[in-house]
């Protein structure tokens, strides 16, 4: 599925949950490895992005190099190569779709 870039430049972006290691198979525990770079796991990050008067809540999925060991709640961030893209999957029967979104790198503001 195609993906879309996402433009931050005038957003304000603080981390709202510290980033966890996002899970392949939690049944498992099965850690989800990035497909461009082979054994490097992913990490997911909450961002608060506010802007134009808008602030909203996203999980983003990061490697788990993209981002400093020191990245806390409240931290104000840069979001390097922010992409969105739609999924759709069936599990149990059900259809489920919505928009996953990852980044390349997450970084303090300077």
């Amino acid at each position: 599925m195609p993906s879309f870039k996402i433009d931050l430049s005038t957003a304000v972006v603080f981390v709202a949950t510290a980033p966890e290691p996002k899970m392949a198979n939690k049944k498992t525990g099965e850690r989800a490895m990035d497909r461009d770079n082979p054994g490097l796991g992913l990490s997911t990050v909450g961002l608060l992005v506010s802007d134009e008067g808008e602030g909203n809540l996203y999980q983003v999925t990061v490697p788990e190099n993209g981002y400093p060991e020191n990245l806390v709640p409240g931290t104000p961030v840069k979001v390097h190569g922010l992409k969105a893209r739609d999924w759709e999957n069936e599990f149990n029967g059900q259809k489920r779709h919505g928009i996953s979104f990852r980044a390349v790198a997450i970084t303090p503001a300077a």
